[in-house]
């Protein structure tokens, strides 16, 4: 993916061949602190504290911790099947840092099939299969930038095709930007190229509660980028949809199942259900790499829960009463019947019951 010794640099990382920084988004916004990288141990650990999180990141920054680990060890000799077992054991093990977004199992079935194939190949040696892994891992970073402006102009068009207004105000929740992707983002490449084209109106951001990504990493991508918005907590959606001309709601998933049912950041389901009720158009926003076929629905998904201090607490500071209890589920489930407007891929916006037939026609030409 371009000059492997200068730095290919977004957001959320900055990468060379055999060099890795993570931007630590706990820190934001207040601090802008890109941290080294050098294991799938290291990698696995930002995953999993958050310091790295958005799925399409997620699998980015597991693949490229792999890369980084087997460049630094490229001067070991290890024979090629204990290189296989090596590659395969790291995949397995970053799927376990955050299993409700399906986008590193993805990438790690992928590149695991990938890896058995070619250690299968006569000629292969443990050098040429390390490059391969190598490779597979930073073509990852293109191909999402790709596929994220992809979406946004779909998703774009979609909207001010079937809305006929020439200007929009959207709502959307948690961060689906350039820190949750390799660039430009998911739902929120919809709302920058709705923006590029002069039709964006404003866009309404919700604080994400417990971890704030709303306030703290959607917000400050609007503001860098000086696009009309207004922050508001999560408790202010249904009012804001009443009183503030919402025309869309446009959100990220983690997961996309086969019947269209959606994983995305806890709160998003109440978001559906107050957009049904305004007659306000309810738009998910995922790359193919998001959506898992083989779960029939929703309840299939297994749902992360986090740890309790992450709604106790904020920047360690306890704010809730000693002794009370903690229920903290890191998603919900959006029922596909509340996916109003649709389901924006790279390869276009479908209404959830024809998602299935339309990735299978898209992705395997048939």
């Amino acid at each position: 993916a371009g000059d492997p010794t200068s730095f290919q640099t977004n957001g959320s990382l900055r990468y060379r061949r055999g060099s890795l920084q993570i931007l630590n988004q706990l820190l934001l916004p207040h601090q802008t602190l890109y941290e080294e990288i050098s294991s799938v141990r290291q990698g696995w650990e930002a995953i999993r504290s958050m310091k790295v999180r958005g799925a399409p990141a997620i699998a980015i920054i597991g693949c490229l911790c792999l890369a980084v680990e087997l460049h630094n060890k490229r001067n070991e000799e290890p024979s090629l099947g204990n290189l296989e077992t090596f590659v395969l054991d790291s995949l397995s093990y970053l799927i376990s840092a955050r299993p409700t977004a399906v986008n590193m199992a993805r990438a790690a079935q992928e590149l695991g099939h990938f890896v058995q194939q070619e250690a299968k190949h006569e000629g292969t040696t443990p050098d040429s299969l390390r490059e391969s892994v190598i490779n597979w891992a930073e073509a990852l970073l293109d191909k999402d930038l790709e596929d994220n402006k992809s979406i946004g102009e779909h998703g774009a068009c979609h909207l001010l095709q079937h809305i006929g207004q020439d200007k929009v105000r959207v709502l959307t929740h948690c961060n689906t930007g350039s820190l949750a992707t390799a660039g430009y983002g998911t739902a929120l490449g919809i709302i920058r190229s709705l923006h590029a084209r002069g039709c964006l109106e404003h866009v309404y951001c919700t604080e994400t509660r417990p971890y704030n990504q709303g306030a703290r990493l959607t917000a400050y991508e609007l503001v860098y980028e000086q696009v009309p918005s207004t922050l508001i907590a999560d408790s202010m959606a249904s009012l804001a949809m009443k009183e503030k001309k919402i025309t869309a709601v446009i959100v990220g998933a983690d997961r996309v199942v086969a019947n269209g049912d959606t994983a995305n950041k806890v709160g998003t389901y109440q978001l559906a259900i107050a957009a049904r009720y305004h007659g306000i158009p309810f738009y998910v926003a995922a790359p193919s790499t998001s959506c898992d076929l083989q779960l029939k629905h929703g309840g299939q998904i297994i749902i992360e829960e986090r740890p309790s201090q992450e709604l106790t607490d904020i920047n360690a500071v306890r704010i809730a009463a000693p002794g009370i209890g903690v229920w903290n589920p890191a998603f919900d489930v959006t029922p596909h019947e509340l996916i109003t407007g649709g389901i924006v891929t790279e390869f276009g916006v479908f209404p959830p019951a024809e998602l299935q037939a339309a990735l299978t026609r898209a992705v395997y030409k048939i």
